[in-house]
């Protein structure tokens, strides 16, 4: 018997595509427009947590898919250009998004008793702390 997720788990699944869509465009973007005496080292953060992000979005939806809800495919709004503290503000503030709303996945995983979406979030929740350590360092924080 395949299992059914909830409405409210698979419409936050879909914030979370949202949200990774979000990162990898967003961090996307910073790579290519960072300049300034740290850019070399910045644009390859940047281009490796997109890498990232685009590893967890394919993830997330494979999950809704598997229970038979499309995948959104518009990312939340998007932050660019700006200086590098600009840049590295606004994807600490993804990643503190991020958190607050895996954590609340899991939760809910949880409560409807599924093991595999609970697994996945964590990982993916171990993922968005590390980017998340990543930007407050570079920003001195």
């Amino acid at each position: 018997m395949v299992q059914k997720a909830s409405p409210k788990l698979t419409e936050m699944m879909n914030q979370a595509i949202a949200g990774e869509l979000q990162a990898i465009v967003q961090y996307m973007w910073h790579h290519i427009m960072v300049k300034g005496l740290n850019s070399a080292s910045l644009m390859d953060v940047f281009e490796e947590i997109s890498m990232e992000e685009m590893k967890h979005a394919e993830k997330i939806a494979e999950r809704l898919f598997y229970f038979d809800v499309a995948p959104t495919t518009k990312p939340n709004p998007i932050a660019k250009g700006g200086t590098p503290e600009q840049m590295l503000k606004a994807d600490v503030q993804a990643e503190e998004e991020a958190i607050t709303l895996y954590k609340d996945i899991i939760k809910q995983a949880v409560a409807e008793k599924d093991e595999t979406t609970r697994l996945l979030f964590e990982q993916i929740l171990s993922d968005e702390e590390r980017h998340h350590d990543t930007f407050t360092t570079l920003l001195g924080q």
